[in-house]
């Protein structure tokens, strides 16, 4: 039987399949290689393919005929993407049509229009409930709107005759509240609106005058201390009385602060900016306790806040009142400058709130409405038509009392009269 077989093997050399060894020895016969057909997913293949002829169907074996089917499968995919892609695109073009449409139809109704003017400005919007009262009137014109909700006629001063105000700084510690003190520094402060102008003139404190309801002389600054041991309350009044009795001008109502009250409304504002032309070196300047503060502060330009600008005004460097005086003047034109600096209307909206924060560290008798009606008119008085000037040494003598032994300043009455013309006009006493 092998030789039998051995002749068939030469006689059909054609036969003979080529074999792969195993580990086991075994031979299997390799496959035919397949055939590769790339996938149509272009429009233009499937086109190309269409004019291809297929094979006879006697010659497609099942591998074929499952290739056929998939190339089927595949082209009815293809002309599903194609139909899906085609209805997007028409949709999305209408929805670009119809915003067109709808975009420029306002414009189209707008231009058929023979008043319509596009290039009009358009009026700037106003808010009736907050720039308007119910009578008209016009917050912030008109009326000024407080920060707690009340409202005041923005009208200036209007009397016919000026308005003098005595201001003064009393002498409190912290631990003296409800207790008489003395006054530390007077200013009197007249405002003439028939002449848009305002005089200043500055008392010393230890001028020695005559006080209503006393037999006997007594220092300036003792008035408000006599008057509040003899009548919480009555302190201003006799204060007012004695500048009246002894400088012959009437005094319409006063103005009271103590340390706290210039420390808080000077940080209020930010700080002032004060120049002198000297240096003040005060070792034994005093502090709200009964101690020493020393203050230096040398000659330049200088931006204090609250507590320098206190301690500016006390120092009694070189124990001159003169110089003392002319220091707190300074300090009202720094705080006018400040002020015209900020916004003016939205300080005054302020008033009542800075007013309850101050409390008892300002005594006034001028209510609110006074106070702004004041400050409307002083804020447009030029700084020329401002006249300040101090009770100096030319119409004050130096006098040591018999009781006591007290250190006073005597007025030359025979020149207050010059000096009061100067500061506030000849007619200072109406």
């Amino acid at each position: 039987m092998s030789r039998q077989y051995d002749e068939k093997r030469r006689a059909a050399p054609h036969k003979r399949s080529k074999v792969v060894g195993t580990a086991t020895g075994s031979a299997i016969p390799k496959p035919p290689p397949k055939q590769s057909h790339a996938p149509l997913y272009s429009t233009t293949q499937y086109i190309q393919n269409q004019y291809k002829a297929p094979p006879p169907k006697n010659a497609l074996s099942g591998a074929h005929r499952r290739q056929r089917r998939l190339r089927q499968r595949r082209r009815r995919n293809e002309w599903a993407w194609v139909i899906l892609a085609g209805g997007m695109i028409s949709v999305f073009g209408f929805l670009v049509l119809a915003m067109f449409v709808l975009i420029r139809l306002p414009h189209s109704i707008q231009e058929v229009i023979p008043t319509a003017d596009l290039r009009s400005p358009l009026p700037t919007p106003v808010d009736a409930r907050s720039e308007y009262i119910a009578d008209g009137r016009r917050v912030g014109v008109d009326v000024l709107k407080l920060d707690d909700g009340s409202l005041i006629d923005m009208v200036p001063w209007d009397g016919q005759s000026r308005y003098t105000v005595i201001v003064g700084g009393l002498d409190r510690r912290p631990d003296q509240t409800g207790e008489p003190v003395r006054t530390d520094s007077l200013m009197l402060v007249s405002i003439d609106p028939t002449r848009n102008s305002i005089g200043v003139l500055s008392i010393p404190r230890d001028l020695w005058v005559r006080i209503p309801e006393r037999e006997e002389h007594d220092r300036i600054n003792r008035a408000y201390f006599l008057g509040e041991s003899r009548a919480t309350g009555y302190g201003p009044s006799l204060l007012q009385q004695t500048v009246s009795w002894n400088l012959g001008m009437r005094i319409h109502n006063y103005i009271l602060v103590d340390f706290q009250a210039v420390i808080d409304f000077v940080d209020h504002l930010g700080g002032i900016e004060i120049s002198i032309d000297y240096t003040i070196n005060d070792e034994r300047y005093p502090d709200m306790n009964y101690g020493y503060d020393p203050f230096y502060l040398p000659a330049g330009q200088h931006v204090l806040d609250g507590h320098d600008t206190l301690r500016f005004a006390r120092t009694r460097h070189g124990n001159n009142d003169v110089r003392r005086a002319e220091r707190q003047q300074m300090i009202l034109y720094a705080i006018r400058e400040r002020i015209q600096n900020l916004n003016f209307l939205q300080l005054i909206a302020q008033a009542p709130a800075l007013l309850a924060t101050l409390g008892e560290h300002v005594q006034t008798g001028l209510v609110l409405e006074q106070i702004v009606q004041l400050a409307l008119l002083v804020k447009d008085i030029e700084l020329a038509d401002i006249n300040m000037r101090v009770m100096d040494f030319e119409y004050l003598e130096e006098y040591i009392t018999e009781e006591y032994q007290q250190q006073v300043l005597v007025p030359r009455v025979e020149r207050l009269p010059i000096l009061l013309r100067q500061t506030f006009g000849d007619d200072y006493g109406r």
